[in-house]
């Protein structure tokens, strides 16, 4: 695996953890029952890491052709 895949796997991890406990208290805030929330943190977790990660990854694939098509232009 190469670093900038390391690092996305990275941040996709941390920022799922946070944002989960952040999607929970509002499940909380907002009521449900407890196994209401377990569901819905599991689920968002595993569903928005890998929406993360593809986006990471598909971020990094399409920044240096977008990066050399503005350089191509500037240089006009």
């Amino acid at each position: 695996m190469q670093n900038e895949q390391i690092r996305a796997l990275a941040k996709a991890i941390t920022w799922r953890i946070l944002a989960s406990f952040i999607t929970v208290a509002i499940a909380i805030a907002f009521g449900l029952p407890a196994t209401a929330i377990g569901g819905v943190f599991v689920a968002d977790l595993i569903i928005k890491f890998v929406m993360y990660y593809g986006h990471e990854i598909l971020w990094q694939k399409l920044t240096t052709p977008f990066n050399n098509f503005l350089n191509n232009r500037k240089s006009r």
